[in-house]
C-alpha cells in the first residue's frame, strides 16, 4: 500500500499547489490513498468545507487536523457531519467532529488519527495515553494505522516515535511548517518524521507573509497576518506499507517547488 501524506496545507496558494502538482503523481507513481492534514487549508486559519470539497475533488482521501482546526465558525457543524476529517483524539470530546477516519478503498484499510502534542501546544490530554487507550480497538479493524503528531517539541514527537514504534505504521510529524531530513523506518517497522513540512508559500515565515513577520519581531506589536503568496513548495512523504502487516518498508521525502 503506497500513502501520500502532505504537511500542513497553507491557504489558497497550498491548495493552488496541491492542484498543480496532485493529480499526475497520483497517476505516474501509483499512490493507493492520499492524506493530508487540513488545520490551515483556509488563509491559515482552520478549514471550510468550501476549501475541505476543493481539495477531496483533487484526489486527497481524508484530513487530519491539529490545534486550528475549530478557527472557523462556519466550519463547526461541518466538522460535525464530515466523517473523512480526524481531529485531534487527546482534544476534549465535546470539540466537534470525529476521533479517526477509517479509510475503505479497493480493498485496502486504512485508519488515519491525529494527536496534538503538549509541549508549548494548548492544554490537551496526554497524547501517549489516549492512542494507547483507543490502539487495541483500532487493531481489531486494521493494522495499517497512520498518526499525525500535530506538536511543537521535536523532542516529544522524536519520543512518541519510540513509544508507538511497531504499533502503528507511520508517525508523520506536522505543526511547524519545517520539514525536517529525518525521515526512517524505526526497528519495528514504523515509519517516521519528525515534521513533513508546509505545502504552500515558502517565501514566507510558515506562511505569513515575511515583512509582517519581521515587523512583528522587531516591534512587539500585534499585527493581523497576511497569507503569503511566492514560493510554492509541495512538502510530502510517500509511505510504503505491507497490508497485511501493517509494517512500512520504506518512506520517501518530498520537497519540491512548483
Amino acid at each position: 500500500m503506497k500513502i501520500l501524506f502532505f504537511g500542513d496545507i497553507y491557504g489558497q496558494p497550498g491548495r493552488k499547489a496541491i492542484r498543480a502538482f496532485l493529480p499526475d503523481f497520483i497517476q505516474k507513481n501509483s499512490i493507493d490513498i492520499v492524506l493530508a492534514n487540513c488545520e490551515n487549508t483556509s488563509d491559515g486559519k482552520g478549514i471550510t468545507e468550501k476549501s475541505a470539497k476543493e481539495l477531496f475533488s483533487l484526489g486527497i482521501d481524508a484530513f487530519s487536523g491539529g490545534n486550528h482546526l475549530w478557527d472557523r465558525k462556519e466550519a463547526l457543524s461541518y466538522l460535525e457531519l464530515e466523517t473523512r476529517i480526524a481531529k485531534p483524539l487527546n482534544f476534549p470530546e465535546l470539540a466537534p467532529g470525529f476521533n479517526y477516519v477509517l479509510i475503505e478503498k479497493n480493498e485496502l484499510k486504512l485508519i488515519l488519527i491525529s494527536l496534538c502534542g503538549q509541549s508549548f501546544m494548548s492544554n490537551v490530554d496526554s497524547p501517549f495515553y489516549a492512542l494507547e487507550r483507543i490502539l487495541p480497538e483500532f487493531h481489531e479493524i486494521t493494522s495499517n494505522i497512520i498518526i499525525d503528531f500535530h506538536a511543537e517539541s521535536t523532542a516529544e514527537k522524536r519520543t512518541l516515535g519510540f513509544y508507538f514504534n511497531g504499533k502503528v505504521s507511520a508517525v508523520l510529524g506536522t505543526h511547524t511548517h519545517i520539514q525536517t531530513a529525518d525521515e526512517e523506518i524505526m526497528d519495528q517497522g514504523t515509519a517516521y518524521i519528525t515534521d513533513v513540512g508546509m505545502t504552500g508559500p515558502h517565501d514566507s515565515v510558515i506562511g505569513v507573509k515575511k515583512e509582517i513577520a519581521i515587523y512583528r519581531a522587531k516591534t512587539g506589536l500585534p499585527v493581523r497576518h497576511e497569507t503569503a503568496v511566492e514560493g510554492l513548495m509541495v512538502n510530502a512523504v510517500i509511505v510504503n506499507i505491507d497490508e497485511n502487516t501493517g509494517k512500512a518498508s520504506d518512506i520517501i521525502r518530498i520537497r519540491e517547488y512548483l
